[in-house]
């Protein structure tokens, strides 16, 4: 039998490839940036011939590390399955699922009781990792999504549409100096989602103010923490209505209320096509859709 490179070598190859950087490879397998640059290069040097093309200080998959990577890549997904396996005796179905923590506090854990109980043998590993569908197939089987689409070589379900709301504390509509135009927004911070870049230039645009400026706009990586700025004062959040719908908090309002927007994004159930295989990925992606979550 030929000699096989290190796992773990492989492994940081396979990271890197997918998410597309050393940095954030190494944050995912909890290694210093130099440790994994040297498992790439020695899977390199078993190999004889580069996996990437280095370009400053970026690094770029070539056609052959392409080739190894989609060779591989379900390989070592097989093999950590059956290692889940063998260490559950059989007996547990493993999902290991990521989800925005916003969609999951709001729209999915209210339901995943009835899930367990449908499907007792069913488990699931939950993340929050920035790097979801870059790691569909390695560490994570399928994910739920916020996109303005998906990659047309995964499976996807879109699973709403949805209005942009712009959403602020009460007080932002009381007294004489109540907000009542959409042109004082200029006078306004205005707080946006890193995954929604553009929901307020679609607002923008559907009222009429293509060239409207806020006064700065402060960007977040947590919907649940742009709620609670919003209901501090700290800015106005433009969201989603069923972000504010859901939230049912009393220091909310919505603003401009008869404003009508269609939101550029969708919340997205994606995975693999061959994980779609695999039963756990299958029950609940079809529990998904019949709950209507």
């Amino acid at each position: 039998m030929r000699r096989l490179p290190p796992l773990t070598a492989l492994e940081a190859f396979v990271q890197v490839a997918r998410l597309g950087s050393v940095k954030a490879a190494a944050e995912e397998l909890a290694l210093s940036t130099p440790a994994l640059s040297r498992r790439v290069q020695a899977l390199e040097r078993f190999i004889g011939r580069p996996l990437f093309d280095r370009k400053h200080q970026a690094l770029e998959i070539n056609a052959d590390g392409q080739r190894l990577l989609d060779d591989i890549a379900p390989a070592l997904d097989s093999l950590n399955q059956a290692l889940e396996n063998i260490q559950s005796g059989g007996n547990q179905l493993r999902l290991r699922l990521a989800v925005m923590p916003l969609f999951a506090t709001q729209r999915l854990f209210p339901h995943l009781g009835a899930l367990r109980q449908r499907h007792p043998q069913l488990h699931i590993d939950i993340e929050t990792t920035p790097y979801a569908v870059a790691r569909l197939g390695e560490g994570l089987d399928a994910a739920i999504v916020l996109a303005k689409d998906i990659d047309p070589a995964l499976y996807a379900h879109e699973l709403d549409q949805d209005e942009v709301y712009l959403i602020g504390r009460k007080a932002l509509l009381d007294g004489p100096q109540g907000l009542t135009s959409p042109q004082e927004l200029a006078n306004h911070t205005l707080l946006l989602h890193r995954d929604m870049a553009l929901s307020f230039d679609a607002w923008k645009e559907a009222v009429g103010l293509p060239d409207l400026q806020p006064l700065a706009i402060d960007n977040y990586d947590s919907g649940q923490l742009m709620l609670e700025a919003a209901a501090q004062g700290l800015g106005i959040a433009v969201m989603h209505a069923s972000h504010f719908n859901e939230s049912g908090d009393s220091r909310l309002v919505r603003l401009f209320p008869d404003t009508r927007v269609e939101s550029p994004y969708r919340y997205y159930f994606v995975c693999r096509p061959r994980a779609l295989q695999t039963r756990a990925v299958r029950i609940f992606r079809d529990w998904l859709i019949s709950a209507d979550i």
